[in-house]
């Protein structure tokens, strides 16, 4: 059983991250075989539109371009889960992550009448996003409907099952009084990331246990 996360953040041990790998651990401990993947580590691009995926009679649905992330697009072939992540900027995932997930989704999909999915089976899927704003900014900007819901109807179109884990008011600075920082409270973000943040570690962790579960079940 191979489990594959994807962390869209440029930070290797901050919060994206950190919730990546407690989802791994748990994954693990049901014996999962795992791998994180640092995009920000790779040299590729987003979908250049060649279209070599589209060609009559190419048939297996894998992205032709041979970059960094050739690689990765042939093991998440293999893998049985897949675990996104992601901070939210400026109001969508990294441009990053969104390059990936171009490359990811497009060599899926088929430009036939119904522009149905060829992938070659169902993978359980889960999404990590972290972001500086609390819960209730996040549903005052429409995060919930305009970016979690469409990743959650394209992972479901092309993967099949998918959740969500969402962690809010993410502490940004080992010191706040280094940055201008005033919009934020610093000792609030402290008391989130020393109280709330384990939780949602806490989360990612049975996360992974129970995707991992879920796979060995299938």
């Amino acid at each position: 059983m191979k489990v594959i996360a994807i962390n869209g953040s440029p930070r290797k041990n901050w919060n994206t991250a950190n919730l990546l790998e407690h989802a791994l651990k748990g994954a693990e401990s049901r014996g999962a075989e795992t791998e994180l993947v640092h995009l920000y580590d790779l040299d590729f691009k987003g979908c250049i539109s060649c279209f070599a995926c589209k060609k009559v009679g190419f048939q297996n649905g894998i992205c032709t371009m041979k970059d960094d992330l050739k690689d990765v697009l042939e093991k998440i072939e293999e893998a049985d889960v897949l675990i996104f992540g992601s901070p939210i900027y400026f109001g969508d995932v990294t441009g990053e992550m969104r390059s990936f997930l171009e490359r990811l989704f497009f060599q899926y999909l088929v430009y036939d009448e119904n522009y149905s999915a060829h992938c070659q089976k169902k993978t359980a899927t889960a999404f990590i996003y972290t972001m500086n704003v609390d819960e209730q900014q996040m549903k005052m900007l429409g995060y919930d409907s305009s970016i979690f819901r469409n990743m959650e109807m394209q992972i479901q179109r092309f993967f099949g099952y998918t959740e969500s884990l969402c962690t809010f008011d993410t502490y940004q600075f080992d010191d706040y009084s280094k940055y201008v920082s005033t919009a934020f409270n610093a000792d609030e973000k402290a008391r989130k990331r020393d109280e709330e943040f384990p939780k949602d570690c806490a989360k990612a962790f049975e996360m992974g246990v129970r995707f991992a579960e879920k796979a060995h079940g299938n």
